[in-house]
């Protein structure tokens, strides 16, 4: 994954209600080179105004309070065309539709190794988002 700022780090937004997760997310994502900053809601994410550009975001779908399709639709909205990948623990068919309505370009279990979620990662274009069950 490029950065888009030109600086060569690569800034990855994970919003994630479930601490164990963020905290996984983010070891994996420092692992791939990439530098994480977590976030435990929605709110937060928006709250926080000295977030860099953000090459890509990690959401999940089921948030307390603002959900991550509805931040999705937000950003959409404010013409932010940043790639997300959706993770969720519950695949729900109208949350899948829904993600995939809105950019979602392919599907993968959360229970999926750590290797596999790096590739995913990875392998984000610009203007791609991906939805990981």
């Amino acid at each position: 994954m490029m950065a888009m700022d030109g600086s060569g780090n690569v800034y990855v937004g994970v919003v994630d209600d479930d601490e164990s997760l963020r905290r996984s997310l983010a070891r994996l994502l420092r692992a791939a080179g990439m530098l994480p900053i977590t976030y435990a809601s929605t709110e937060d994410f928006r709250a926080d105004t000295k977030w860099p550009r953000f090459d890509c975001l990690v959401l999940d779908v089921q948030l307390l309070g603002i959900s991550g399709l509805d931040l999705q639709k937000q950003l959409a909205a404010e013409s932010v065309a940043t790639p997300i990948l959706f993770i969720t623990a519950h695949d729900d068919p109208r949350a899948r539709q829904e993600a995939m309505a809105g950019g979602c370009a392919r599907s993968q279990c959360r229970s999926n190794s750590g290797r596999r979620r790096r590739r995913t990662f990875a392998d984000v274009q610009v203007t791609t988002a991906t939805y990981i069950q």
